[in-house]
């Protein structure tokens, strides 16, 4: 009998359920850098309209994602782009909005819940005045949920906030909405009201809704069309792509609805592994699929945490080598239903000689 491995090292290890396969075998595609894949047309049209936006464009990446709406809004080398110190676009994207755009990242620091202070980002914001010296900021970002805060949700008032900021400078707002469904599922905020201060949205299609591949990208008509251009320059126009998009339809369709029932999970977890001497968890901090937990023995490392685990079929992965913190995350395959969550995951580890 094959081992039951939970594997919790982050919400991108879905695997495509049967009506997702089914859906790929039987998309309808046609040639998409020619515009005429059926399948994609029909799912980038649906994702427009629940984002809330004009129009919608399927990319390979969430990385590539933000790099090409990054890139849209600062199409002039030497443009400025307000980041926070935490987003995964300044900390995981290997640089690519500099590297390949020539786009200047300005860094204000992330509280504790993901936002950044309204003043600091101001305060971010080049004057004119100094365009001898400095670059010219043309954008902000935010990311929602803010993954390296915990999962984190930004409020739907903190959001509009920052996007009159944006428009009061003459700027862009661009949403990393890497697991924007979390973010909405969490708050009771429909995801288009979520998103409507915003210029652009990033929405994942493989993390916890479980799509194979993919996310899209939203905005007006216009911004699509210099998305798209953008698209085929970095080497992500696919031909029958709506094989893809097939089962991201169905992800979307299918697994949306469930997302806050990963973020009841989340917190039961949570609530297990602070009643293990070696750990210690903040309950509040826990919002939506990922839990952060801090190692309250000073033996024990991330590192060797990971191992014990894994011992034990339960894959998790180490934040860092020296800080003593694991990330784990929910996925809608994984379901836990057991009355004892410390006795089935965790049980043995306060017996283990670290």
């Amino acid at each position: 009998m094959a081992t039951k491995v939970v594997d919790l090292r982050s919400d991108t290890v879905t695997k495509p359920s049967e009506a997702m396969r089914a859906a790929m075998a039987a998309a309808d595609v046609e040639d998409d850098i020619l515009g005429s894949d059926p399948t994609a047309r029909r799912f980038e049209a649906e994702m427009a309209r629940i984002m809330g936006k004009e129009a919608a464009l399927f990319v390979p990446s969430g990385t590539m994602a933000n790099l090409i709406s990054v890139l849209a809004h600062c199409d002039t080398r030497g443009s400025e782009a307000i980041l926070g110190d935490n987003s995964h676009i300044h900390v995981y994207e290997h640089g690519g909005i500099s590297t390949l755009g020539g786009v200047h990242p300005r860094i204000v620091a992330n509280n504790a819940d993901g936002t950044m202070d309204i003043d600091k980002i101001v305060a971010a914001i080049r004057s004119p005045d100094g365009s001898l010296y400095y670059p010219t900021t043309r954008l902000i970002c935010l990311e929602n949920t803010q993954g390296n805060c915990g999962g984190k949700c930004l409020s739907v008032e903190y959001t509009d906030k920052v996007g009159e900021v944006a428009k009061t400078h003459g700027l862009k707002l661009h949403i990393d909405g890497a697991r924007i469904f979390n973010a909405s599922a969490a708050l009771g905020v429909p995801v288009d009201r979520l998103v409507r201060a915003a210029d652009s949205v990033s929405v994942g299609l493989a993390k916890g809704i479980g799509a194979p591949v993919g996310s899209v990208i939203v905005g007006s008509k216009a911004f699509i069309h210099k998305a798209t251009i953008l698209r085929k320059t970095l080497g992500g126009g696919i031909r029958q792509v709506g094989i893809l998009c097939a089962a991201a339809e169905v992800a979307v369709r299918d697994t949306v609805g469930k997302l806050a029932d990963d973020h009841r999970k989340a917190k039961v977890l949570a609530d297990g592994l602070k009643k293990i001497e070696h750990f210690t968890v903040d309950l509040a901090s826990v919002e939506t699929n990922l839990v952060f937990f801090d190692m309250a023995d000073a033996r024990i490392s991330p590192a060797k945490l990971c191992q014990v685990l894994e011992q034990r079929n339960v894959l998790a992965t180490p934040i860092g080598s020296k800080s003593a913190c694991v990330y784990l995350c929910f996925v809608y395959n994984f379901i836990l239903n057991s009355p004892n969550l410390q006795r089935q995951t965790c049980g043995t580890l306060p017996n283990f000689r670290w």
